[in-house]
């Protein structure tokens, strides 16, 4: 039946050993495998849910809110928190920037501002206006 075995005891048994180890790296990697993906199941059923909104924050101190983002847009920098819908009403009714890509003042539809359109962003204060166009920052940038 089994033709290309070998007649002789001794290579017969070393098969049979060889054989018995790998089964048992087969079965030590099955486990493996299955209790990995146990655990990524666990996680998953475990992740709480991304937040409704977030808020992106500025660099310094206080960190001062710069963006609204729906909570699953992948434009909202790595400093942000998350927000309930008031809040994130209010901070556009407020005059906080939407965010351009995933547009959270149209999806909230916040009354009094017209859909489809940016509010300007907040003045700077005094001391930190950047005019970007003037003339003595443009021949500055030209040297």
């Amino acid at each position: 039946m089994f033709d290309d075995l070998p007649e002789d005891l001794p290579r017969l048994e070393t098969l049979r050993v060889w054989h018995t180890l790998w089964l048992g790296r087969i079965d030590a990697k099955i486990a493996a495998v299955q209790q990995r993906q146990a655990e990524t199941e666990h996680g998953r059923r475990r992740r709480p849910e991304p937040p409704q909104w977030t808020v992106e924050l500025g660099i310094g101190a206080g960190r001062p809110p710069i963006q609204v983002h729906a909570g699953d847009c992948h434009m909202a920098g790595k400093r942000r928190r998350p927000l309930g819908r008031d809040e994130a009403r209010r901070l556009l009714a407020d005059g906080l920037r939407p965010c351009t890509h995933c547009r959270p003042d149209t999806q909230l539809d916040i009354p009094g501002l017209p859909r489809g359109t940016t509010p300007s962003p907040r003045p700077l204060p005094q001391g930190h206006q950047h005019h970007e166009h003037s003339p003595a920052t443009a021949s500055h940038h030209r040297s």
